[in-house]
């Protein structure tokens, strides 16, 4: 990529609707093929929903009127199911946790939208949060102006603040799902030299995070991959350190040191695109960010043990939350704070700030703040 323009916002722009008390409740639809013909419907929801809660908790959504065969309400755990018939289990309306509401226009074109993410918010609809999300608020945003709301291009943890992307348009979707699925695919491949994959790289992702203890290097290049576990509460699996997994790459940069402390400041650029890569490969190189409640010392969660299975459920049927963290839970500090990327219509480059949490400035960069 050529030398990059900065973007700056003559003006800060920010949108954001209060959350209400309850959100809308969720409908699952299904249609009984003839594999299930024949099962009855606790043995349908129970098996093909088993992450969703527990068989006794299926009961209690049954037997609470929950669930609709061909349009009527069926109470009766047993009703034998024919093929073709179509499901309507519909999740009643709950209070998602507390969650930040506005976001901050960093960089809007025709294209695309940057937006500045704060900690807590969740970007996309996913266990408790499928109301309090950035894509709920893109929504009601674009809902206003009678148009298509913007989606969001790649993954930004709850806890995670900074710089998230978002396409305006289906080529600009394409395309910036591109760069970021390219960069990832360079490591996968491991034929270019770093040389090589800046000069063909189309986007460029810059961290800040707070780490644990005191990196003894200036410069640490973590090659780790990265797989998946089962781990409780999660249901699709935990992403952790793992000689099985796949390829990533993270630079990091120290910035300062806090001997009184015990933490480094630093920077990260991901050449990879892993769920919860910058957590895990610092925590692997035993330098957990400060503050991590999931990930500790090797890229592991604190507490292990992938046998263990809650099978008590909350009030809605579902399994209680987990008492053990979890990928969502927040308290550490990490911001996307630089995004450099081609542009994907003019290919002009382009490069966005979203402004540091004083935690995350250095000593010179406070004492500029200041100044000014």
């Amino acid at each position: 990529m050529s030398n990059p323009s900065e973007t700056r916002q003559t003006q800060t722009q920010r949108f954001g609707l209060l959350w209400p008390d309850l959100n809308d409740g969720l409908s699952y639809n299904d249609v009984v093929r003839s594999s299930d013909s024949e099962s009855t419907l606790i043995e349908f929801y129970s098996s093909k929903y088993k992450n969703s809660a527990p068989l006794q908790g299926w009961v209690q959504r049954i037997e609470n009127g929950q669930i609709r065969v061909d349009g009527t309400v069926v109470t009766d755990p047993e009703t034998i199911l024919r093929v073709g018939s179509e499901l309507v289990y519909h999740r009643l309306p709950w209070r998602e946790p507390d969650a930040p509401c506005l976001l901050e226009v960093l960089y809007e074109d025709g294209d695309m939208i940057a937006l500045n993410k704060p900690s807590g918010l969740q970007v996309l609809p996913g266990g408790l949060f499928q109301q309090r999300t950035v894509l709920t608020q893109l929504q009601w945003q674009a809902s206003k102006k009678q148009e298509p709301h913007p989606v969001p291009v790649h993954r930004l943890g709850r806890g995670t603040s900074g710089i998230l992307l978002c396409a305006k348009t289906k080529l600009a979707k394409t395309r910036l799902a591109a760069y970021f699925a390219n960069g990832t695919s360079y490591i996968e491949g491991n034929r270019k030299t770093n040389m090589e994959m800046c000069g063909t790289r189309k986007i460029t992702k810059i961290y800040r995070a707070l780490v644990t203890g005191l990196l003894d290097e200036d410069k640490v290049l973590i090659k780790q991959p990265i797989g998946m576990v089962q781990y409780p509460g999660v249901a699709k699996g935990l992403y952790v350190a793992s000689s099985s997994g796949k390829p990533a790459l993270s630079k990091v940069d120290v910035l300062e040191r806090n001997v009184q402390g015990n933490n480094t400041l630093v920077q990260v650029e991901i050449q990879s695109g892993r769920p919860h890569q910058i957590r895990i490969h610092l925590a692997f190189i035993g330098h957990p960010l400060l503050g991590d409640p999931l990930y500790v010392g090797g890229g592991r969660p604190m507490c292990f043990d992938p046998e263990f299975v809650d099978g008590s459920f909350a009030q809605d049927g579902g399994y209680q939350r987990p008492t053990k963290p979890v990928p969502g839970d927040c308290g550490y500090f990490l911001h996307a704070h630089q995004l450099i990327l081609s542009h994907p219509t003019t290919n002009e480059v382009i490069k966005i700030t979203a402004s540091l949490p004083s935690i995350l400035q250095t000593q010179d960069e406070a004492k500029e703040i200041r100044i000014n």
